[in-house]
């Protein structure tokens, strides 16, 4: 009998023992997933944005690693386990990413799998001259490689997107390819009120265009303005023409001299009629547009009104009293 009850008690020595250890096991595995689930949410270890690339076909492993040397993740080993296990199935796309201060490991991978990579801009406004279009790229530092003064007139005004290190070649080409498409967009738009015969003669005419007036409202009076003009062999006078052979198109900083206006030369429009040689900046797609459908309007003058826009006249005798009260206006403004 007292073997028995020897027995019995072994037998629940070694049951309580085995539940004890399951229980271990459990509150172990218990402790782990909690571990583990802080750290795939807790607040990840920079204080301030980080920028990483992820590589065109890259791994999430690589992606990891290249995380923890930029110092946005702690461990690279623990952020593939907590990313299998929390992470889910989406890929992490290719590109340029700017991860937040503090970010956790949910959420730098919720970055690489949506694709919202760093936009980085280079912007051409409309009217920028090709001289200032390289100029603006090479300032660009994070564009490599050098790039010529591009065909004046080539390059559509826009805002266009880059990679960190691409080259500014690229870029350009980006810039110019959109020019080509848009213009011939734009020229199956042309009616019989335009006077231009090319897409040459429509670039050279919208950035005169472009020059004269920054509302957009006028682009299309003003195209009509210069197309009543052609059409009657009258010179375009335009001021911007004059400048451009100076200054290629930068400011003059000074007032048009006397010799400048009678200067003989492919682009003065004040010393012979017709259009100048070419484009004297890069017009943007509505000046384009206006001059290839511009306004049904009988103008052939126009001067400033002192709002930012202009007047329009259709005979000179309108126009100069236009001019003497845009005169007594800057005379009130002790501009003369």
């Amino acid at each position: 009998m007292a073997t028995r009850r020897k027995r019995g008690r072994s037998g629940r020595s070694r049951a309580l023992i085995g539940l004890l250890i399951v229980l271990a096991v459990v509150a172990s595995f218990i402790v782990w997933q909690r571990r583990s689930t802080t750290s795939w949410t807790q607040a990840g270890p920079s204080a301030k944005a980080i920028d990483v690339t992820v590589p065109e076909g890259a791994t999430l492993a690589a992606a990891a690693r290249a995380l923890e040397k930029a110092g946005a993740i702690p461990s690279t080993t623990r952020f593939l386990r907590d990313a299998r296990r929390f992470g889910g199935d989406e890929p992490i796309k290719a590109g340029d990413y700017e991860v937040p201060p503090r970010a956790s490991e949910k959420d730098v991978l919720a970055l690489l799998q949506s694709g919202k990579t760093v936009q980085r801009l280079v912007t051409i406004p409309e009217g920028m001259p090709a001289v200032l279009v390289r100029e603006r790229l090479m300032a660009q530092p994070l564009l490599t490689g050098d790039v010529p003064v591009p065909a004046e007139g080539s390059v559509l005004p826009d805002s266009y997107s880059f990679e960190k290190g691409e080259s500014r070649a690229a870029v350009l080409k980006r810039m110019q390819a959109a020019m080509t498409r848009t213009l011939d967009q734009l020229w199956k738009t042309r009616t019989p009120a335009s006077v231009v015969q090319s897409k040459h003669d429509a670039l050279t005419l919208a950035a005169i265009v472009e020059k004269e007036t920054a509302k957009a409202s006028e682009r299309r009076t003003v195209a009509a303005v210069y197309s009543n003009r052609l059409r009657q062999g009258m010179k375009l006078q335009a001021d911007p023409t004059v400048i451009y052979p100076i200054t290629q198109g930068r400011p003059l900083g000074r007032r048009i001299r006397r010799s400048e206006l009678n200067a003989v030369n492919g682009y003065n429009t004040y010393a012979k009629a017709g259009l100048p040689q070419g484009p004297i900046a890069n017009p943007g797609k509505e000046s384009i547009a206006a001059v290839l459908d511009p306004a049904p309007s009988k103008a052939l003058y126009f001067v400033a009104d002192g709002t930012g826009g202009h007047v329009f006249a259709s005979t000179l005798a309108e126009h100069n009293a236009n001019v003497q009260k845009w005169y007594a206006l800057r005379r009130q403004r002790g501009e003369m």
